[in-house]
């Protein structure tokens, strides 16, 4: 909880930061995620569908390059193959990203860290909560491309994949099992920006 309340302070100050610049903008972003479960032992299950929806602050560095922080609220999982059965992780994601700009078309990569808030295992109408399973900070990347100007609507399609594995490691009398599984998420978008 100490480490979102920080990076929300910087996200302010950076928000801060932003007024004083006339090339930067802020704004918000809402859209459909299609997420699963990646790595050797992930299970084979089926993707799901979430929604992801947040703020940003678009600074521009010069005519073609920008560095876009964001905080967003983010579903994750995956969807067993059982019915009515379904893995959803909540997290607040922390994307940095930097885009190389084209007259309002953008292509973007960075690193990005997630904050694990909450995880529920639904079967039918049951939901049991499950985070204690799982590691509270994902550290990740992102790649996309999209169509954004300082001020009005724009559309983006981003790609996020997880460095770091999702499970908690179990210990087994001397033995320690890390299970190499992580989260990889497809995110569409809308934005609206706040010119600057």
């Amino acid at each position: 909880m100490k480490k979102i309340v920080c990076t929300l302070a910087l996200l302010a100050g950076l928000s801060s930061a932003a007024q004083a610049q006339s090339n930067v903008s802020l704004g918000l972003k809402a859209g459909a995620s299609y997420t699963s479960f990646v790595g050797k032992q992930a299970p084979s299950e089926e993707s799901i569908f979430g929604f992801h929806a947040g703020a940003f602050a678009n600074i521009g560095l010069t005519r073609l390059f920008a560095f876009q922080p964001e905080i967003i609220y983010s579903q994750k999982g995956s969807n067993p193959s059982v019915v009515d059965f379904k893995n959803r992780l909540h997290y607040v994601d922390v994307p940095l990203a930097f885009h190389v700009n084209a007259d309002g078309l953008f292509f973007e990569a960075g690193p990005q860290v997630g904050f694990l808030v909450a995880a529920q295992q639904k079967a039918g109408n049951t939901s049991t909560d499950i985070k204690p399973a799982f590691n509270t900070i994902d550290f990740g990347y992102l790649a996309g491309l999209g169509y954004q100007r300082k001020t009005g609507l724009g559309i983006g399609l981003r790609y996020n994949g997880g460095f770091t594995n999702i499970p908690k490691a179990q210990t087994v009398g001397n033995v320690t099992v890390q299970n190499n599984i992580r989260n990889s998420a497809f995110q569409l978008y809308l934005t609206y920006s706040f010119g600057g």
